[in-house]
This record gives structure tokens, C-alpha cells and sequence, in this order.
């Protein structure tokens, strides 16, 4: 035990400022990624619920029926496949296709982003068929074209739906991050592999990492849970007892009876 203390110390000593470098890499990569995924994800969920009925124009029929099922296409591929497979495809691929390398942090960004748009694509989808029908039809029958009824009625409903998804990609991408070394990103799981590799300490260095991985989980899923209860709002009510509404209609009664009363003069 008292080994594994002090190699612990000498890990730290070395490679502590490292360690929290990566750190605060892979949570800005991971921050960003959620957020330009939920994005992708509105945007395909929104796409893929347009309705395409009989009394459409031809074109947008056909439009409508290929732009959905190249969506679905993106949604399955990224979905159906690693991130470290997709890393190694993206990165190294736009070098062999385009002879262009990538910067590697505008690389990593790319990938969390176009991975977390694949899930958010889908649980975006379902919180929208989630809402009531009923809502959709009140919009339209108001005059709302597709796109007004979800920016304004729709959206505002489904997004509080999803939250705790949302919540639970950014996680996921927090520990998921960790396959973007094999592209040479510096985050957290990086650090660690260059530490181990350095000093020979891989049990060490790993429980080092798994630390600071488990800190940043719990404190997202502690900041996720107070966004949940903050957007439930409060808890108690003050509701109209029998008592206020028989007091309430029997006020309305008689000014409805005076307001009559006042017609007839």
C-alpha cells in the first residue's frame, strides 16, 4: 500500500499539471460537442418530422423523401459504429482524400459533434412524437406552418422532455473523449498513456485518471440534476378549494345580473 502511495505522489508530481490539462480538454471538447450535437440533433428531428402527405407538390415529395432518407442513412452510421472507428475514418481519411490534415482540436470537435447529432437526431425525434397531437393541430389551425408550430409550440415542450438525455450524452462524451487520443488529442486519457509510458507506473497513473474522470461525471450529473429541478419549478401549489370557486362564481353571477339588470335600464 505504502508503494502504491508513493508511486501515486510521483505520477502526480510528474505529470499532475498534465493530467489537469486534459482534463479541461476533454470537458470543453465534450461541452461543445453536446452542444453543437443537440444542434444537429434539432435540426435532423424537426427535418424527419415534416409530414409528407399526398396533397404535396410532386418535388416536394421527392425532396422531402430523400433529404430523410440520407438523414436516416446519417443517423444509422453513426449510430451502428464506434467513435474510435469514426476518428480513425474521419481524420486519416480527409488526409488520403483531400491531402489535408485536419487541426487536431477542430478534428475532435468534429467527431463528439457529428456522433452526439446521430443520438440527439433520434431522442429529439421521439420527444417531438412525445407531445400531443392535439398541439400540432392547434398551431396549424391558427396558421402555423411546420417549422413556426416547432420553433414555438413543439420544441419549447420536447426540450424539457429530453433534458436528462441531453444530460446523459454530455457524460457519455466526457468518458468517450478518451478514444480521440488514437488521433494524437490530448485529453485526460492521453495525459495517461504518456505518463504510464514515461514512468512505468500504469496502475498508478490510471487511478489517477479514473479520479478525476469520476469527479467530472458526478459533478455534471449533480449540475444536470439542479437544471431538472430548476425547470420542474416548485413543488406546491396553492390550489382553489370549493369554498373559492363557489365564492367566485356566485361574485361572477351577480355581476353578470347587474350587468343585465344595467342592459334593461
Amino acid at each position: 500500500m505504502a508503494e502504491f502511495i508513493e508511486g501515486v505522489i510521483k505520477v502526480w508530481n510528474g505529470y499532475g499539471s498534465a493530467f489537469l490539462d486534459g482534463a479541461l480538454n476533454t470537458l470543453i471538447v465534450s461541452f461543445i460537442g453536446t452542444a453543437v450535437g443537440c444542434i444537429i440533433g434539432f435540426g435532423v428531428g424537426i427535418v424527419q418530422t415534416i409530414p409528407i402527405e399526398k396533397k404535396d407538390p410532386l418535388w416536394k415529395r421527392i425532396i422531402l423523401t430523400i433529404v430523410n432518407l440520407l438523414l436516416k442513412g446519417y443517423v444509422e452510421l453513426f449510430r451502428g459504429t464506434p467513435m474510435i472507428v469514426q476518428s480513425v475514418f474521419i481524420y486519416y481519411g480527409v488526409i488520403m482524400i483531400f491531402d489535408y490534415k485536419m487541426d487536431i482540436y477542430f478534428a475532435a470537435l468534429l467527431i463528439v459533434s457529428i456522433n452526439t447529432g446521430a443520438y440527439m437526431a433520434e431522442t429529439v425525434r421521439g420527444g417531438i412524437l412525445s407531445i400531443d397531437p392535439g398541439q400540432t393541430e392547434g398551431a396549424k389551425a391558427i396558421g402555423m406552418n411546420h417549422v413556426q408550430t416547432m420553433l414555438n409550440v413543439i420544441i419549447p415542450q420536447a426540450f424539457r422532455n429530453i433534458i436528462p438525455q441531453i444530460g446523459n450524452n454530455f457524460i457519455i462524451n466526457i468518458k468517450d473523449t478518451s478514444v480521440l487520443s488514437v488521433i494524437g488529442f490530448a485529453d485526460l486519457f492521453f495525459q495517461h498513456k504518456s505518463a504510464a509510458g514515461a514512468l512505468y507506473r500504469f496502475f498508478e497513473s490510471a487511478s489517477i485518471v479514473m479520479v478525476i474522470y469520476l469527479v467530472m461525471t458526478v459533478t455534471a450529473s449533480f449540475l444536470l440534476r439542479l437544471l431538472e429541478k430548476k425547470l420542474d419549478g416548485d413543488d406546491n401549489y396553492d390550489l382553489a378549494t370549493t369554498d373559492t370557486l363557489a365564492h367566485t362564481s356566485g361574485m361572477y353571477t351577480y355581476h353578470a345580473k347587474e350587468k343585465t339588470l344595467e342592459d334593461f335600464r
